[in-house]
């Protein structure tokens, strides 16, 4: 048996439409976890951790397709949960099937990043697993992000990151953002980035929150 980590990236025309308001479509929350679904049968049912301002969620999916309810379960500390659940399978049934065949167990949570992404834990047999990430759609970009025997959490802050987070904050570490005294600006990191300014600030709140989440909860 061994743990293979993955960083998949699907086109956003793939994406489900709760996934895209959950992650591309929303500024409001700072992270976003599945910790639980089931695909077998309609209703698809998932459940989410969320951080931020989650109580949009309660009306956020109001003008979304195919959902057919949703629930959240606030846990006092700036989290909720949240039961998702909708009508009828997607196209991305397909692709979360591939992760549950026999002989490979997806391991929670699925960490949903803003850019669309996400990235979660695969554990099985080297056959199967090799399998499964042979069995991702050629549209769908796909990141090996750790291979081995050991444990099957998130053992790397950095891991923790959307590759778009990664990459703004990699961009501030260039240019200067982080260095004491300051020598450069957000303007400086979204012309790096090739972005508006706000995005640019954007990118860079979450992976901090992000890594300072990862370092002081592990």
């Amino acid at each position: 048996m061994k743990r293979v980590r993955l960083t998949i990236s699907p086109p956003e025309d793939y994406l489900p439409p709760a996934y895209r308001r959950l992650t591309l479509e929303s500024s409001a929350l700072s992270a976003v976890r599945i910790v639980n679904w089931n695909v077998a049968d309609p209703p698809v049912g998932f459940l989410l951790w969320v951080q931020g301002d989650y109580r949009q969620l309660e009306t956020g999916f109001e003008d979304v397709p195919n959902v057919r309810e949703v629930e959240l379960f606030p846990n006092g500390d700036g989290t909720a949960y949240c039961f998702l659940a909708a009508e009828r399978p997607t196209a991305a049934r397909a692709l979360f099937e591939n992760f549950t065949r026999e002989d490979v167990l997806t391991v929670p949570p699925v960490e949903c990043h803003d850019d669309g992404s996400s990235t979660f834990t695969l554990v099985g047999t080297d056959a199967a697993i090799q399998a499964a990430v042979e069995g991702i759609p050629d549209a769908v970009g796909v990141t090996v992000e750790a291979v081995g025997a050991g444990p099957v959490g998130v053992d790397d802050a950095v891991r923790s990151l959307s590759p778009r987070q990664r990459e703004a904050a990699r961009a501030g570490l260039r240019v200067g953002y982080y260095d004491v005294p300051r020598e450069a600006t957000i303007a400086d990191v979204a012309a790096e980035l090739a972005c508006g300014r706000a995005t640019a600030a954007e990118h860079l709140q979450k992976a901090e929150a992000n890594l300072f989440r990862a370092l002081l909860d592990s």
